[in-house]
């Protein structure tokens, strides 16, 4: 037989773009339009309604960015339309940007009420089926002009409502009723499945020509100029190949509706309040008419939202919920960052998202649903199982550069030894549309055949919202069973997941350790006062619970701010989404977000007053939030305060740190570190004392200047080749003894670069193994990242960094690929780098990102540690972290791991003073392997005492728990506080074991 197969599919091609589809909607008439521009943010439909409209022509430009426009439509549906299937079809001038990346809108009837939203993949709102003719049409359209941030990483100011300007960036192109020609569009729907199949068989299999002689039968069959009147015997010629069932081995692909919507991205968050309305409306009204659809759903947030701004949403999605239509997923109150949120932090999202979950819809969540975080916690597989939780989920690994995950089913082993059984849909992607391309992408991908059958694939328009339409529905129908393709079946994840773990998980791989994503590795380091709001939050929210706790337990008539705690909770897990806290989201949302950072922190700071007033009258009391002891200077005195307690400010010192000058350098000393600043203001040497040896193998808190030009993804990437040149930061423009002793000596080192500027205080106090920089910048550069270098001369074959709740360890060398690609890394508060018998800790109190690297040197290997402080890329934010910044970070010579935890808790829980007596600790813990992490009253508001403390230095610990008032019962229960088992208060812990135990007062 001749060959004439392209012939056959570009006659195809044609045939369905200038016949077929629009035979779809073949007769129209317009609506009557009228338009309400809202003058200023959006607002709620009540207010719509009662506002006055004006004339509107379809045609006319409408929509400075960011605006909202409420478009009224009437009409009538024609008589002689009785009988058929009548749909309102709108485009507000939808552009060919994808679905949640432009207009937008949420249509309403004359009432008010919410019912579907559209955009440029789902434009129809049925109206009558069947039609009786006659009936008046009144809806009204709220319509978002967001605008298309995101070009090629070009940088723009429509990211920001204050910069956008007010030119209208779309033309309103139709609002029409028309008549849905149901065969028409089934027609489609045959053609696209099959052609889309066709298009992934190989050229020698049978099956591959079966279906292109039936489609080009087809096109035989079709009167291209009555469409209408043939497409039933088209549609005849087709139902032989349609209707050939899937091969027994054919891969098994558990299909669940699903629409990724990010909490704030190139939108702000108020725009995601009305995403996930639209969104929600649109899943809602779809499973009336496919009572097959389920729908995955993560982000407790986006519900809470719902349920506060869209009632009518709300009663539906519970509705969904009860009749199996929709599968409430993740656990998690967002779907967040998963590296830089703090221990407790990563615990409240499970704990308020699973709490939401249970109260409100009924519905104990099993997984873990984070398909586009950028990396992934070893911590992850422990809080898992304590929460009850049994899978976990993510494609976002099929992203890496240089190295292709083995497995897409296997069992996560966490830094404590717990395993999670794990999933990666191989169809690499949670926004699938049920293509042809993408089906066969995940069964040949899929790494785990042989020994499985079986993978998930979430569809649905996503990113920005839109989810699953009645099309890819109905190709999940006639993908059920047929040949030559894999068997998808619309279900929950907890089907695949129950069923995956029955059939691989005894054979199942281990994966052990983090899930480290080889891209987006600036995430650690852009947007910086946002990481910093995040810390600081985090920290100011822990010390208020303890002083919170201490005071309900002290003072009878104190009232526990149950509600405000929680409320700010909340603010700052929204914070930690995985396009905030990684500082990749537009100028709007980190406006936003500093700003609100400064109120919580006020509230909190008020919160934290109030509880210490609330413990009597008396001082003035040094009080201390970590768990540790801690030794330093407060005003003029050396003071020594317990652990979670609070001591008198009474000087205690027998120690003093001096300072003098040695030629061109200046020398601090203390009795335990002897520092030489140079000419430069560069750390000569950091001389241990205690272990008489030289701390420095080059010169230390060199401050490195890179170009920094991603390929793409400027906020996210930062690329290999920026290291391939830098200025080192030696000019100085002056440097001076501020203060000489006897508590404090300072350093001041001012530079100017570019047109930056910043100032260091080398800060050494009486006693203190700490060596602090205290660093203000005024950050004026363009595509630059600046580092600060401390060359340590350790031989260390690994760094060792903090995680939540434990550390790991990453290889210094480049060895393999695996290794080379952790060319940047996340640390908590602190990186370690040792040899046998001695190690330097490098801390931060706002610093993620990091880099360490083997230094050869005269007299054998060193180890050079880098904190990444400051990026300026362009995009999507034009002016990243442009402005002022004030942090700091300090150097621990002779540090263990034990000394790590300790001092990095300290440094990012800064001791506070108040006229307060002294009191004892609520709670101690006698083992200083094992850290507290939190102090606060049970969530039920019973008045129990829930402490969560974990083992920090990676070995068995045996610990006993001393409350400070009588304790009446004591239980171990799990992340959510419910009870697991009664206790004593002795316990012995695994390697990072977490523990959460419950005292009742008696």
């Amino acid at each position: 037989m001749h060959d004439d197969r392209t012939l056959v599919e570009a006659r195809l091609e044609r045939a369905m773009g200038q016949f077929v589809r629009p035979a779809q909607y073949a007769e129209r008439v317009p609506l009557v339009v009228s338009v309400w521009h809202v003058p200023g943010e959006p607002v709620p439909v009540d207010q719509a309604l009662q506002a006055e409209y004006e004339d509107f022509t379809t045609g006319t430009a409408w929509g400075k960015p960011w605006s909202t426009s409420w478009f009224r439509l009437t009409g009538r549906v024609p008589e002689e339309w009785a009988g058929r299937r009548v749909e309102a079809v709108i485009d507000p001038g939808f552009t060919g940007d994808g679905p949640g990346f432009q207009a937008e809108g949420l249509l309403y009837d004359a009432a008010g009420v919410p019912l579907k939203g559209i955009h440029p993949r789902n434009r129809h709102l049925p109206v009558a089926s069947p039609a009786s003719g006659g009936e008046p049409v009144h809806l009204l359209l709220e319509a978002a002009a967001n605008p298309a941030v995101l070009h090629g990483f070009e940088p723009t100011h429509l990211g920001d409502v204050l910069t956008a300007g007010d030119r209208p960036v779309y033309r309103f192109r139709s609002a029409d009723l028309a008549v849905l020609d149901e065969a028409v569009w089934q027609l489609v729907l045959d053609v696209e499945v099959l052609s889309e199949l066709m298009h992934e068989l190989p050229m020698d299999r049978p099956r591959r020509h079966e279906i292109l002689r039936a489609l080009e039968d087809m096109l035989d069959t079709l009167d291209l100029h009555d469409v209408s009147g043939t497409t039933p015997a088209a549609r005849a010629t087709l139902a032989d190949v349609l209707s050939r069932p899937a091969s027994a081995s054919a891969h098994r692909i558990s299909a669940t509706g699903h629409a990724h919507i990010d909490s704030a991205w190139l939108w702000p968050l108020r725009e995601t309040v009305r995403k996930a309305s639209r969104t929600f409306a649109n899943v809602t009204a779809l499973a009336a008419d496919y009572p097959e659809l389920v729908f995955s759903c993560s982000q407790a947030q986006q519900y809470a939202w719902v349920k506060e701004h869209q009632p009518h949403i709300w009663e539906r999605i519970k509705k969904a919920v009860r009749d199996g239509n929709w599968a409430p997923v993740g656990s998690m109150w967002v779907e967040s960052d998963a590296n830089m949120p703090g221990g407790e932090a990563l615990a409240r999202q499970i704990v308020h998202g699973k709490r939401f979950f249970a109260e409100e819809l009924g519905v104990e969540t099993q997984e873990i649903w984070l398909p586009d975080s950028f990396g992934y916690t070893a911590a992850f597989p422990q809080l898992a199982k304590l929460a009850g939780i049994r899978w976990f989920l993510t494609q976002k690994l099929s992203w890496n550069q240089s190295n292709r995950m083995p497995h897409h089913t296997f069992w996560w082993e966490g830094i404590d030894g717990t395993r999670v059984f794990t999933h990666f849909p191989p169809v690499d992607t949670y926004n699938s549309q049920l293509h042809g391309r993408e089906l066969a992408h995940a069964e040949r991908n899929f790494a785990d055949k042989g020994r499985a059958t079986r993978s998930l694939v979430p569809f649905g328009w996503g990113d920005g919202g839109g989810g699953p339409t009645r099309e890819m529905l109905e190709k999940a129908r006639r993908l059920r069973s047929l040949e030559g393709s894999p068997r998808v079946e619309v279900e929950k994840p907890a089907a695949f997941f129950t069923a995956a773990e029955e059939e691989y998980g005894p054979q199942a791989p281990v994966w052990s350790g983090e899930l480290y994503l080889e891209l987006h590795r600036a995430t650690y380091t852009t947007q910086a006062k946002t990481k910093q709001g995040n810390r600081r939050s985090e920290h100011a929210l822990r010390e208020a619970e303890l002083w919170c706790a201490t005071a309900a337990v002290r003072n009878p008539s104190y009232a526990y701010p149950y509600g405000a705690l929680d409320r700010l909770w909340k603010t700052v897990l929204l914070h930690q989404f995985h396009d905030i806290l990684p500082g990749s989201s537009i100028a709007w949302v980190h406006r936003e977000a500093r700003d609100t950072y400064a109120a919580v922190l006020a509230e909190v700071e008020d919160i934290t007053v109030a509880a210490v007033a609330a413990l009597g009258a008396g001082g003035p009391a040094v009080f201390n939030a970590s768990p540790y002891p801690r030794t330093e200077v407060v005003g003029d005195a050396l003071v020594t305060v317990p652990g979670l307690g609070s001591a008198a400010v009474t000087d205690t010192a027998d120690e003093a740190v001096r300072a003098r000058r040695d030629g061109g350098t200046h020398v601090l000393e203390n009795s335990r570190l002897r520092v030489s600043v140079d000419a430069r203001g560069l750390l000569s040497s950091v001389r241990d004392l205690a272990d008489g040896r030289e701390v420095l193998c080059g010169p230390g808190n060199l401050l490195q200047l890179h170009p920094d030009h991603p390929n793409a993804w400027d906020a996210w990437d930062i690329d290999r080749h920026y290291r391939r040149r830098h200025t080192d930061l030696t000019d100085v423009e002056s440097v001076e003894l501020v203060e000489a002793g006897p508590l404090r000596a300072v350093v001041r080192v001012t530079r100017t670069f570019g047109k930056s500027r910043i100032t260091q205080e080398i800060r050494l106090a009486a006693g203190a193994r700490r060596l602090d920089v205290v660093t203000d910048v005024d950050w004026q550069e363009s595509e630059k990242v600046l580092k600060a270098a401390f060359p340590i001369d350790v031989h260390a074959e690994r760094s060792t960094a903090e995680i939540q709740f434990g550390h790991v360890h990453r290889p210094t060398h480049a060895n393999t690929s695996w290794d080379a690609a952790r060319f940047e890394i996340c640390a908590h508060r602190w990186l370690r780098v040792a040899e046998e018998g001695y190690g330097v800790a490098v801390l931060g109190d706002s610093t993620y990102g990091h880099d360490v690297t083997r230094t050869p040197h005269g007299d054998g290997l060193g180890t050079t540690v880098r904190l990444t402080l400051l990026r300026a890329p362009h995009s999507p934010d034009p002016e990243t972290d442009l402005g002022t910044h004030r942090f700091t970070y300090a150097l621990l010579p002779g540090a263990d791991v034990g000394g790590a935890v300790a001092e990095g808790l300290a440094l990012n829980l800064p001791l506070r003073v108040a006229e307060a007596p002294v009191v004892q600790p609520l709670v101690r813990v006698d083992d200083p392997a094992v850290t507290v992490e939190s102090v606060k009253l049970a969530e039920d508001r019973s008045g129990d005492v829930v402490v969560r403390l974990y083992e920090s230095r990676g070995g068995r610990a045996r610990a006993t728990l001393a409350a400070g008032f009588p304790v009446g019962r004591v239980e171990v229960t799990d992340l959510l506080e419910r009870p697991q088992h009664e206790s004593d208060l002795s316990f012995e812990l695994r390697p990072f074991q977490i523990l959460t135990v419950r005292l009742r007062p008696a």
